[in-house]
Order: structure tokens, then C-alpha cells, then sequence
């Protein structure tokens, strides 16, 4: 597959099901997804959503989660793409530093200036957090990068 024909757009309520439905297929966690939708971006190819990928912002810090992509869709380059474009729409927020949780994609988030870092150092907030509390287990990764 290509990225040709591929539509990045705000989520919406009505994509919730195939949001979900989407990252259960690849067994991540959607608990707190639908409060983290105002701020999730979605990827459709002919009115089909194809990815995701969610910032969860409190205050000036931020968690980026639910990043998915159906797995007919990867290895074309959705994922960069859905990741750039919600670092880049959490910068224009004012968000300074996005926090992320992976057990699986800890490689992939480097390019984007991400580091692995102490869990403990998150901001008391997002450790407050559904993805911090419940949804990611303690062995996942957490990584951090400072937007500039």
C-alpha cells in the first residue's frame, strides 16, 4: 500500500467504534479513549479509518496515545505520518513535553525525539492519568520528548 488516497482529519464521536475496534485488533488499550478523542487524529482510506493516534493534553505536558495503524495499512509510513502531524498540532497548542507509554514501539518513536525516561519523572497529572494508572501495564516503556 501507499499513502496515496490516504485522508488525515480531526477525529469525530462517530469514529469512536472503528477507533476501537481498530486498536482492540491490535491489542492496545482503549480505556480513556473517548475522552482523549478531541485531541486524536484519524486516517481514512475511502471513508474507512485505517489509523489513529491520540494527545492527551494536560496543561503544557501531554500523553501521546493510541497510535495504531490496521495491519493491511503498514509499513507505508501512516504511523510517522499520523505522529508528525498530532506533535505538530500538540506544539501549535503550546504543549512543551509529550510522554508516551509503549511495550512494543520503542524503537519507532526515536525519529520523532523521543527518549526512554523514569516513569516517575512524568507530571503528577498524566501519572494521574487512565493510560499511567490502568490501561498500560508497569512494564511498558516510557519515553519523553521536549517539543521546540
Amino acid at each position: 500500500m501507499n499513502m496515496s488516497h490516504v485522508v488525515l482529519r480531526p477525529a469525530e464521536a462517530a469514529d469512536l467504534e472503528a477507533i476501537t475496534a481498530l486498536l482492540q485488533e491490535s491489542r492496545l488499550p482503549v480505556d480513556g479513549l473517548r475522552e482523549a478523542l478531541p485531541g486524536a487524529v484519524v486516517a481514512t482510506r475511502g471513508g474507512r479509518i485505517v489509523g489513529c493516534v491520540a494527545v492527551e493534553s494536560h496543561g503544557r505536558a501531554a500523553l501521546l496515545r493510541s497510535l495504531v495503524v490496521s495491519a493491511d495499512e503498514r509499513g507505508c509510513g501512516l504511523g510517522a505520518e499520523l505522529t508528525a502531524k498530532v506533535l505538530a498540532a500538540a506544539q501549535a497548542a503550546g504543549i512543551r513535553d509529550v510522554y508516551l507509554l509503549t511495550e512494543t514501539a520503542r524503537d519507532f518513536f526515536p525519529r520523532f525525539g523521543f527518549a526512554v525516561a523514569d516513569r516517575a519523572g512524568a507530571p503528577a497529572p498524566l501519572r494521574d492519568s487512565v493510560e499511567f494508572r490502568s490501561a498500560c501495564p508497569e512494564s511498558a516503556v516510557m519515553m519523553h520528548a521536549r517539543l521546540t
